[in-house]
């Protein structure tokens, strides 16, 4: 599969990331409904007291309440949201479009999930790759998003496509990665109205694919 080109990943605000995101964001991106999709993704998938990984995390982690994990990490881009979120034992504070490179060790995690946060990603193979290697063979990824973004902070890939196509682009993504099996395409949209919520489930073979 040819790879896209780098103008596919450029931005409007090509400013660094960091800045952008220094001051804190105590709001949900999405409403109620979408967010309930997103947790009830989260107990299909995740297993009861498993380590869960929350890429490009926040405040909250939209985790089942109900439901224990033997430990949460967190990486995020806002220290002071991240120290906010309860679900979290540990966080990192970590731009991903300039260190892709995760800091934990090989099959770390028995699940992990990226929310409606895919779309700022200039380097999503990449990262993609690395959260492959961290997770445990068969674990699985949860990409939920929906089609609401910071519009000079998405990449122009992402705001060229439908929801669709969204959901295709990151399909292709987990292909392109190299280190996933299983993935498919969810639509979880709530009924009777609200935000759509699309989500692209994977599993990792269980180690690092080479780059390609």
């Amino acid at each position: 599969m040819s790879q896209l080109p780098p103008e596919a990943f450029a931005r409007h605000d090509e400013t660094p990331d960091r800045a952008f995101y220094s001051q804190p964001r105590f709001v949900t991106h999405i409403d109620e409904r979408a967010i309930a999709a997103v947790t009830q993704l989260y107990r299909e998938f995740f297993p009861p007291g498993g380590a869960i990984f929350d890429l490009m995390s926040s405040w909250v982690s939209h985790l089942p309440p109900d439901v224990k994990y033997s430990r949460v990490a967190g990486v995020g881009m806002n220290k002071q949201e991240l120290a906010r979120n309860p679900r979290l034992d540990r966080y990192y504070v970590q731009d991903l479009n300039q260190e892709p490179e995760l800091p934990f060790d090989d099959g770390e995690f028995d699940g992990a999930g990226i929310c409606v946060s895919i779309q700022y990603l200039t380097q999503p193979v990449q990262v993609l790759r690395e959260v492959g290697r961290v997770l445990s063979p068969g674990a699985p990824l949860v990409i939920t998003f929906s089609n609401r973004c910071f519009p000079t902070k998405a990449v122009a890939v992402w705001q060229a496509l439908d929801d669709e196509g969204h959901s295709l682009l990151v399909e292709r993504y987990l292909m392109d990665a190299g280190n996933w099996r299983d993935i498919g395409r969810l639509n979880r949209t709530p009924r009777g109205g609200g935000d759509p919520l699309h989500a692209v489930v994977g599993r990792s073979t269980g180690h690092a694919a080479e780059s390609r």
